[in-house]
């Protein structure tokens, strides 16, 4: 299968696995070795940016308690259930550290603190989504939930990860395959 890295996956409504229900996941890496991703549509309800600042201590608490509110009420995302305690920032390329990978020419994921000491006091990316936890495949395994109809895949739309709403992601996702959920079928289909 050539490599879905840079792709999005959007799970089918018969998805087996509840932690992946109406998931859309960025992957930012596939090859022999396997797959890795982040989910960017399942917020963490109880945790904001500023939380996360908080326990790292990556600031002054009183400069923490001075940020504007989109950055400190900004959203945790629920990345995944592999490494939940691991910080992930999807982000722009106008932001590039010697720890940044690039997934795209347009995204970069880091998963250092500077980067969210850059989010929180600048220069700070363009735009970035961040989430704590992952997604991992072991090599042959995405592909065979792919074949058994457990996810679709979409092209990479930096729209959809930074400027769609988080509860419309995955709606959004099945538009740009030009597809509903009234559209889909459980059964996988195969020639």
């Amino acid at each position: 299968m050539t490599s879905l890295e840079g792709q999005f996956l959007v799970a089918m409504p018969g998805m087996e696995d509840e932690r992946f229900a109406e998931s859309v996941i960025l992957l930012v890496g596939h090859g022999e070795e396997g797959a890795m991703g982040l989910v960017v549509n399942h917020e963490l309800e109880n945790l904001r940016f500023a939380d996360i600042l908080d326990e790292l201590d990556l600031g002054d608490p009183d400069a923490v308690i001075r940020l504007p509110d989109p950055i400190r009420q900004r959203a945790v995302m629920r990345g995944g259930p592999v490494e939940k305690g691991r910080g992930f920032v999807l982000h722009t390329a106008d932001y590039h550290s010697g720890n940044t990978y690039k997934v795209t020419e347009e995204i970069g994921l880091t998963a250092t603190l500077d980067v969210l000491k850059a989010m929180a006091f600048g220069p700070a990316p363009r735009a970035a989504l961040f989430a704590l936890g992952c997604c991992g495949w072991s090599p042959g395994q995405l592909e065979g939930e792919i074949g058994a109809n457990g996810w679709l895949t979409a092209p990479f739309d930096p729209k959809l990860l930074f400027d769609i709403p988080v509860g419309n992601r995955y709606e959004h996702a099945l538009e740009s395959l030009h597809i509903t959920r009234a559209t889909l079928s459980t059964q996988a289909g195969h020639a």
